[in-house]
């Protein structure tokens, strides 16, 4: 899995972050509200465990701003140190999807983590559409109009990906991450001749381009309303 940690405490975050680490997940960290929510809306994260009290912007705003301005569904774990029945349903109120006390049981934040990401990606849909753009992850095939895509399992890997987190940007460094895990090429022209047949594919003899590059972050799809 691919995790954000919003935590203040230097202590607790360490302590899980080395214990999903060990475990194979990949693990992001922000010690405040404003970067935590930053770094929820510019990556496609498996799940976030969210504080409830954080310096900067605490965590009910957090997760509001991440489920209103950016429509977005990742499942969201919040942590509190209060067992108060008002705190549990501020959070939920907020957005989110499961709540734990401190202290805890690491094991048991695993379990629900994982319990979390599987239904979420349980009810992802299956035919994806942004503008005239067309995806069926369950048939494989891909349509601009009434054209066909001829992509890679690579490129549909990127293309399912950018669609489902339309219209977020999507950082190299997320690429790298979905395509080869924590095993990178040494230098970025693989990647960039991976997003070139996916733009080639997607934008040929369009009149309007969808894929567009964001310089110095990475690369987001759009519906063509803004161009």
């Amino acid at each position: 899995m691919y995790l954000l940690i919003v935590e203040d405490n230097p202590d607790l975050a360490a302590n899980i972050g080395e214990y999903l680490e060990e475990r194979g997940h990949i693990v992001d960290y922000a010690a405040d509200g404003l970067t935590g929510f930053r770094l929820g809306s510019g990556n496609s994260y498996d799940a976030i465990i969210l504080d409830l009290y954080l310096p900067g912007m605490d965590g009910i705003s957090v997760c509001q701003r991440l489920r209103e301005s950016t429509h977005n569904a990742v499942p969201i774990l919040m942590l509190t140190a209060r067992d108060q029945e008002r705190d549990k349903l501020a959070g939920f109120k907020a957005g989110a999807d499961d709540y734990v006390t401190k202290p805890f049981s690491l094991a048991e934040l695993t379990a629900r983590l994982t319990a979390l990401v599987r239904r979420a990606q349980g009810i992802k849909p299956a035919r994806l559409r942004v503008a005239d753009l067309e995806y069926d992850t369950q048939t494989l095939r891909a349509f601009r109009g009434p054209r066909k895509l001829e992509l890679t399992p690579t490129g549909l890997k990127l293309l399912e990906h950018f669609m489902r987190v339309f219209p977020a940007v999507v950082t190299r460094s997320d690429i790298e991450r979905l395509l080869w895990g924590d095993n990178p090429p040494d230098n970025d022209a693989t990647l960039r001749a991976h997003i070139h047949a996916l733009r080639a594919a997607i934008d040929q003899d369009a009149e309007i381009r969808l894929l567009h590059t964001v310089h110095g972050i990475g690369y987001r799809l759009t519906d063509g309303a803004e161009n």
